[in-house]
C-alpha cells in the first residue's frame, strides 16, 4: 500500500523596510523590524493562494516579521501559529544593517575572504552558512518527525530557507546563496516517510506586482 506524501510548505517573511531599502542592508536575527506595507500585501497574497489548503501545524520564527507573515497565512485556517526557534534567521553579526560596500569598506581583507568561502567563513562577529545549516536541518526535521500527520508550514527566512534547500538537493554549501528566496516566496517539500524531496523553488506566481530585485 502506498503512503500519501505529505507537505511542507518551506515560506520566507514578507518584506520589511530593509529589505526594501535600496542599497540593500543585510538582516539578520539581531533585526526585530516588522513588516512593511508591501510585506503585509505579499502575505497576504501568500495567504489567498493557500487558504483552500489543510495544514496541521503552523510554525514560525521568533522574530516578528515571520511571525506576523505567519499569523496572516494562519487565519483562514483557525490555526495557532507555533514559534520554531530553530527557524530564526542566520547571525550576520557586526553586518547587521549594514550594506555590501559598507561591509567591505569596513575590513576589506576579511570580506574577501568571505567572499572567497561564504559557506564556511562567517559573517564578522556572527555564524556561517555551514553554521546556520548544522542548526537548521536537525531543527526542521524535528518539526516533521514530531508532527506526523497532515501538512506542514514554517515560515522562516532567506539564509534559513536557502540552507536546507542546499541539504535537499546536494548543492554544496558555498552555493546556497545562489538560492533565490523572494520575500514570501513558496517552495513546497514532499514528505514520505524519513524521505523529503523538493517539489517547488521560490514560487512567486501570487506576487505579482509585488516582486523586486
Amino acid at each position: 500500500m502506498s503512503t500519501k506524501p505529505r507537505l511542507l510548505y518551506l515560506i520566507r517573511h514578507g518584506a520589511t523596510e530593509a529589505n526594501t531599502r535600496r542599497p540593500y542592508v543585510l538582516q539578520g536575527c539581531r533585526s526585530d523590524l516588522p513588516l512593511s506595507d508591501i510585506g503585509r500585501r505579499q502575505a497576504e497574497a501568500a495567504s489567498r493562494t493557500l487558504m483552500d489548503r489543510k495544514f496541521a501545524r503552523i510554525f514560525s520564527s521568533p522574530l516578528r516579521r515571520a511571525l506576523q507573515t505567519a499569523e496572516i497565512l494562519a487565519q483562514p485556517h483557525g490555526l495557532p501559529v507555533q514559534i520554531a526557534d530553530g527557524l530564526i534567521e542566520c547571525d550576520v553579526g557586526n553586518w547587521e544593517g549594514l550594506t555590501w560596500e559598507q561591509v567591505r569598506q569596513l575590513d576589506e581583507p576579511y570580506f574577501a575572504s568571505f567572499e572567497t568561502d561564504p559557506g564556511r567563513v562567517p559573517y564578522a562577529g556572527g555564524e556561517s552558512f555551514q553554521q546556520v545549516q548544522d542548526r537548521t536541518v536537525p531543527a526542521v526535521q524535528q518539526l516533521i518527525r514530531e508532527n506526523p500527520d497532515g501538512d506542514l508550514v514554517a515560515v522562516t527566512h532567506n539564509f534559513v530557507a536557502r540552507v536546507y534547500i542546499a541539504h535537499l538537493t546536494g548543492i554544496p554549501i558555498a552555493k546556497a546563496r545562489t538560492l533565490r528566496q523572494d520575500n514570501a516566496g513558496i517552495t513546497i517539500i514532499s514528505i514520505t516517510g524519513q524521505n523529503e524531496k523538493l517539489l517547488t523553488l521560490n514560487s512567486v506566481l501570487h506576487l505579482d506586482g509585488l516582486l523586486f530585485d
